[in-house]
């Protein structure tokens, strides 16, 4: 997309051919359906700052366009927590510039992986993979899913500047050379929240009377050298704080931060990473790429209950916690030939932890952790890819992974395959093991004895496991359409379970504001995921796109009482429809229409025990009938209409997204009401217009 208020750069990558002849033709049209990463071969899907942008519904959020794809699904208007093919969101790995990032998101909690607002900036980040099973070697500690994102690089060239207003917040962003000579840039966004503005014209956006307040930065300066290689440094960062004050809600409106009535809280998170990263040549074949980085991540909450008499504050309970990265990350990449490539890494972790929080149970105030440590966990992997002929390759590789705070480890193959025959089709499959670790903090969980003393009785928990095979079939239809058939299977073990006979297993955790927090756990629980996915897609050509994603998928687990459920992410079906039109309008100007609807099925509950919720006055669950029933189907469309108007040296972009325009009432969650002595249910944000402004010049 060309425009006159900033400069368009465009990287092509050329990848070797296996020819014999003399003769070598280049094309310059990309393969849009190609990853950055040629070693995949299945379940991957590489993705735009363009699409993120342009489709409906998507707020500039990666996580929220991934919804989109084939075999991930999103049922939450409150969160952009990803569940793929069943899988928990936690089984998502995010990586920056090839290293591994905590929850990039406003509200993300520790060891959770999503959050109302993301913190990653779109207006930063280049063509990226997103891949949803059966990996290569490269990616480890994930069982579900990968992010693989890039930072783009500053304008080598000329200084060029952005000014942005709408949901995520007031944007500014600059980009230059750094001196006259030498290739060096920079790239640095600032982002602050605006959903007070908001507030104040009158739009409910979902909060109740509480306000979010978030802030976030993200910056890349990129320094080549002739013979020392090419240096970037880059960091995101970001803090948020919300007060949910009960004595303050109307409750006649949603509040999608709402949990148990009578309770005010106060709720306060911040993230960030830093790194640099060298890339270096040692020859036209050869090169390395070092990583260090350091990343943090924490929570501070404090939630009283309210007292029926007087409506005063009572301490419930209290969280002060964070978490440290120290990461050093190496590979290194060889290609023999135009046949053979090999890629060799390590990666090592240091993890610093703090983690304190305490409440209040029963009668008494129970201390739940109280722990300051570190940890390593060290990574390493071989992969090799061998081409027969340019329509035949496999990969093949070995991960594994160490755990030095209880000596855990693993070992992980992984083999792909694909053959691309002459009538644009091809097919290629995928299998192998994949490991990960449990959220930091579940191995610290303490129990409390009769006599006062604690334990530890998760430190000796072993890794998640999964056993995963992919096979799937592509055909191109001329240049820009697609036809993808996949089916996968995921059998998982080793699942950290109760040790007396109980429904509950940590494949259910991960899509809500926090982890649950439970004791005495040993991995002998089991799960399995399978399921059938289809995509057409008409890439972006002509001034229009369509894409079209259906999943149906199984996804079941055993707890310790070794009885088979659904987990709480069997939705079983969801279909996406998104297409969209751009036209000039005095031949440099353009106005563009973006459509979507999903349909999806429902999100499996806890159902109320409404007896004993009336006996204790609080919301309690019938836990022997977990996740039987879905709540009713989601189904939700947008409309983003957007206008942009290039000038001499300025290009101005105005949109609206026009989200749930149907206003349809999908359930977001039920809980006891100790008023009414029902059980009241929570309905998701309604029609809810969005405006942005965008300035580049």
């Amino acid at each position: 997309v060309v425009t006159s208020g900033k400069e368009v750069i465009v990287t092509i990558e050329l990848e070797q051919s296996v020819v014999q002849g003399k003769e070598v033709t280049i094309v310059a049209e990309r393969e849009k359906n190609k990853t950055n990463n040629e070693m995949t071969t299945v379940s991957a899907r590489s993705f735009t700052v363009e699409e993120t942008s342009r489709y409906a519904g998507s707020l500039n959020d990666p996580s929220r366009m991934a919804a989109n794809y084939a075999g991930v699904s999103s049922t939450s208007d409150a969160r952009n927590d990803i569940i793929i093919r069943g899988n928990s969101p936690l089984g998502v790995l995010w990586r920056l510039n090839g290293m591994e990032i905590p929850n990039p998101n406003h509200f993300g909690s520790l060891g959770t992986t999503g959050g109302p607002v993301s913190i990653l900036n779109n207006n930063l980040l280049d063509k990226s993979d997103f891949l949803t099973g059966a990996f290569p070697a490269e990616y480890g500690n994930a069982l579900a899913g990968v992010f693989d994102l890039q930072m783009r690089s500053g304008n080598n060239e000329k200084h060029e500047f952005l000014g942005q207003i709408g949901f995520n917040g007031f944007e500014l962003g600059a980009e230059g050379p750094l001196g006259k000579k030498g290739g060096a840039s920079y790239l640095i966004n600032y982002r602050y929240s605006t959903l007070g503005v908001f507030k104040a014209l009158g739009i409910n956006f979902g909060t109740g009377t509480a306000v979010p307040e978030y802030q976030d930065l993200s910056f890349k300066v990129d320094v080549p050298t002739k013979k020392l290689g090419k240096f970037a440094l880059y960091g995101i960062g970001g803090k948020s704080y919300v007060e949910v004050l009960d004595r303050e809600n109307d409750t006649t409106q949603t509040n999608l931060y709402d949990g148990e009535r009578r309770q005010d809280g106060y709720f306060g998170n911040n993230m960030g990473v830093v790194g640099l990263q060298h890339t270096y040549f040692f020859n036209s074949t050869t090169y390395s790429k070092l990583n260090l980085s350091l990343s943090t991540a924490g929570e501070k909450y404090k939630i009283d209950s309210i007292s029926v008499s007087d409506n005063s504050p009572i301490p419930y309970y209290r969280n002060n916690s964070n978490q440290q990265k120290y990461t050093a990350d190496y590979s290194w990449n060889k290609k023999f030939s135009s046949k053979d490539y090999l890629k060799i890494g390590f990666t090592v972790n240091r993890y610093e932890y703090t983690y304190r929080d305490s409440g209040f149970e029963y009668d008494h105030w129970e201390q739940y952790s109280n722990f300051k440590k570190g940890s390593n966990l060290y990574q390493g992997f071989v992969q090799l890819q061998h081409k027969f002929s340019d329509k035949f390759s496999f990969t093949a590789g070995v991960h594994a992974q160490e755990f030095d705070l209880n000596k855990t480890f693993a070992v992980e193959p992984r083999i792909g395959l694909r053959w691309e025959m002459n009538n644009g089709s091809s097919v290629s499959a995928g299998a192998g093991m994949h490991s990960q670790l449990q959220p930091m903090f579940a191995y610290l969980v303490q129990t409390l004895h009769p006599d006062g003393s604690y334990a530890e009785t998760n430190r000796t928990l072993g890794m998640t496991k999964s056993n995963q095979f992919v096979l799937a079939y592509d055909k191109s239809f001329g240049k820009d359409m697609r036809l993808k058939i996949e089916g996968y299977y995921q059998d998982l073990y080793d699942v950290p379970v109760e040790t007396r006979a109980t429904w509950y297993s940590i494949l259910n955790e991960g899509a809500d504001f926090g982890i649950g927090r439970v004791d005495s756990l040993q991995n002998t629980g089991t799960g399995k995921n399978y399921g059938f996915e289809v995509t057409v897609e008409k890439f972006y050509s002509h001034g229009y796109y369509y894409l079209f994603t259906g999943s149906l998928y199984e996804s079941k687990y055993k707890g310790s009482d070794q009885k088979e459920r659904n987990t709480a992410f069997n939705g079983n079906f969801t279909v996406n429809a998104l297409a969209g039109k751009e036209w000039k309008i005095r031949g440099k100007n353009v106005i563009a229409i973006n459509f979507k609807t999903t349909y999806a099925g429902g999100k499996r509950y806890l159902p109320i025990d409404l007896a004993e919720s009336k006996v204790y006055q609080e919301t309690r669950y019938d836990e022997a009938h977990a996740y039987e029933k879905r709540r009713k189907d989601y189904f939700r469309t947008d409309i983003k209409i957007g206008y942009t108007v290039n000038r001499k040296k300025s290009t101005h972009e105005f949109s609206i997204d026009l989200d749930n325009v149907f206003n349809t009432k999908n359930i977001w969650q039920e809980h006891f009401d100790s008023k009414s002595g029902n059980t009241i249910t929570e309905y998701q944000i309604g029609f809810f217009p969005i405006p942005q402004y965008r300035i580049t010049f």
